[in-house]
């Protein structure tokens, strides 16, 4: 029984030597079964950070464009636009005021109703002869509509109609509009009575 019955280079089994059932064999250490888990979840958890990166940088490209733009819209809105109106700074003048003329008793006053109010104008030459001023008469001016009281003077009586004016807390004085010095009936200031 040699070599050459059963081939060349055959080798034959002995019946004892091999045996054809299960053979155990040493399972590799625990470490070994976790490294490809550990690797695995490496190469998942770095694929996910390259995407999160490649998508922040596509986010970028795609609102850079639009964004500038609206900067470039708002900057333009913002430098043609019309520049703020500030009012005019006004000097205040110290205006020199005569001294009034005459005394309270000397002076006449002519009350015209410019309100439209019945018996306004006969209350208000009440109060002024109360405070000692000599009150030539009332009447209904043109018109009815006045909105505020307006104490006018014939020239050079300025410093009696904003005494007047003082002691009867009234703002406005000027001189006379709109009225001749004949339609006075002698006085020197009118006292047109508005809704103020």
């Amino acid at each position: 029984m040699g070599s050459d019955e059963h081939g060349r280079g055959r080798r034959r089994r002995s019946p004892h030597s091999e045996s054809s059932g299960a053979v155990d064999a040493p399972l590799p250490a625990p470490e070994a079964l976790i490294r490809p888990w550990r690797t695995a979840t490496l190469v998942a958890s770095l694929v996910a950070a390259v995407e999160l990166v490649l998508l922040l940088a596509a986010a970028v490209l795609l609102l850079a464009k639009p964004l500038s733009h609206a900067m470039e819209r708002h900057a333009q809105a913002a430098a043609f636009k019309a520049p703020k109106q500030y009012a005019p700074i006004v000097k205040r003048v110290k205006q020199h005021v005569a001294a009034p003329r005459l005394t309270r008793d000397q002076t006449r006053v002519w009350v015209l109703n410019g309100n439209g109010r019945s018996g306004a104008a006969g209350i208000e030459a009440a109060k002024l002869s109360a405070v000692g001023y000599r009150v030539r008469g009332t009447a209904n001016a043109r018109r009815t509509d006045y909105a505020t009281t307006v104490v006018m003077y014939r020239p050079g009586y300025q410093g009696d109609a904003k005494r007047l004016a003082r002691d009867m807390q009234l703002k406005v004085v000027g001189p006379l509009d709109g009225l001749a010095v004949k339609a006075l009936h002698g006085a020197q200031i009118v006292v047109l009575l508005g809704a103020r």
